[in-house]
């Protein structure tokens, strides 16, 4: 028994001890006070209270005690002393057999160079929607940016719910997102047919044909790499899009969504394009594009940025953008011909056509004058004829000059209603 009463002793010239058993163990812990005799008593008050605590099953080890190693015996949950960095490399392990490889690897670089150097330090427990937030207002990233961050820490927080790791996920039904300008839609910035002309131009053999065929198809650069020739139906004039390769994975992959698995009908450009390219790759009967330095395929875009597609712009004389913006200038062409948008959409392997009216909105025709007519001429002409109006007097019935209309109230085969004539003036 020490000064302090039972269960309190002076341990050091600066502490003092108090002793408890909680679930059937006998633990010790230090307070941070100076022995003396009013401090002793107000250890044994502290002491006192612990007791209660645990009489009444309200005691917390962790939050009585933050500082004590003994506080990992009494966990109620796994996340109270797992630090966000340990976590995440867990849970990117169990994920790699569940994700496409270049989606994992997309969380691999968010999670190893963006969120561990921040937050990996921290307590799953400890990990607060405040804390979250003023580290996401440092960031100088865009809001999509923002979002992939976001998204990524939200679904590996959620597994830790539904695993018992945590408690609650503190993304749960929110996001964080700053102000922004207005900006275009995306970065959609099409090829005129004079810069087309002039890239082709710079280009030959198998180089030109992959780029004449991105132009005239849609296709993802990623679904390029991985076309096969057994996806070309010849007799059909259509292509089977079912496969994507990128560089994060050696091997080609599904593709982006499941409306990409697609059939694209082959254009006149398209067909040309894939008819020259017989005489590099067609024997080989693998893929339709492959580098034409290594006689490899094509392993993603950045090889065909850098090897074929920066010098041909160069050449050209054409002002830079990327290569995918073969896919934009594809859809901005077909929907200012007037192509239908949804046929559009299929073509390019959105699941709806509200995209493309949202993103491609600028490209599709203003309403013609004459629009409505084909469908007046088609069936306003055959119900006219129907109801034994020809289309001259049917066009007689429209001014309002021409129309007379007599209503009678009355009383017609017994029930009560309104009786309209109407008579054709000649």
């Amino acid at each position: 028994m020490g000064r302090g009463g039972p269960g309190v002793r002076a341990i050091s010239e600066r502490s003092i001890e108090i002793t408890f058993a909680y679930r059937g163990v006998r633990c010790r812990e230090r307070v941070r006070l100076k022995p003396t005799p009013a401090n002793l008593k107000r250890a044994a008050r502290h002491r006192a209270a612990v007791l209660d605590a645990i009489e009444r099953n309200t005691f917390d080890y962790a939050t009585t005690f933050p500082g004590s190693p003994r506080r990992l015996l009494f966990l109620e949950r796994p996340g109270e002393a797992l630090a966000l960095t340990a976590y995440l490399d867990g849970w990117l392990t169990r994920m790699e057999a569940h994700l496409k490889r270049s989606t994992w690897d997309d969380y691999r670089k968010i999670i190893n160079h963006t969120i561990v150097p921040a937050l990996g330090k921290t307590l799953l427990i400890e990990l607060k929607r405040p804390a979250i937030r003023e580290w996401l207002s440092g960031i100088a990233a865009s809001n999509k940016r923002l979002a992939n961050i976001q998204s990524v820490l939200r679904s590996a927080l959620q597994d830790g719910v539904n695993d018992g790791v945590i408690e609650a996920n503190p993304l749960y039904g929110w996001r964080y997102e700053r102000k922004e300008a207005v900006k275009r839609d995306d970065d959609i910035d099409p090829f005129s047919s004079e810069e087309q002309a002039a890239i082709l131009a710079a280009l030959s053999g198998a180089s030109r044909n992959l780029i004449q065929f991105a132009i005239w198809t849609g296709l993802r650069t990623s679904e390029l790499c991985a076309l096969e020739w057994g996806d070309i139906d010849w007799k059909r004039g259509t292509l089977r899009v079912q496969r994507a390769k990128t560089q994060a994975s050696d091997e080609a992959e599904t593709t982006k969504t499941r409306s990409g698995v697609r059939d694209v009908k082959l254009l006149a450009p398209a067909l040309e394009a894939l008819q020259a390219q017989k005489a590099h790759t067609l024997m080989k009967g693998g893929v339709v594009f492959e580098n034409p330095r290594t006689g490899e395929a094509w392993t993603g875009d950045q090889p065909i940025r850098h090897g074929l597609w920066v010098p041909a712009i160069r050449k050209a004389g054409v002002r830079y953008r990327r290569p995918y913006q073969t896919r934009h200038t594809y859809a901005s062409m077909m929907l200012s011909a007037g192509e239908s948008p949804m046929w559009v959409a299929q073509q390019m392997g959105h699941s709806d056509w509200t995209m493309i009216a949202r993103v491609y909105g600028r490209w599709i025709p203003e309403v013609a004058p004459d629009a409505g007519q084909k469908a007046v001429k088609i069936f306003a002409e055959n119900a006219g004829k129907k109801a034994g109006i020809t289309a001259a007097n049917a066009g007689k019935l429209m001014p309002a000059s021409q129309l007379e209309t007599d209503i009678n109230q009355g009383v017609t085969g017994g029930e009560g209603g309104i009786r309209t004539r109407v008579r054709v003036l000649a």
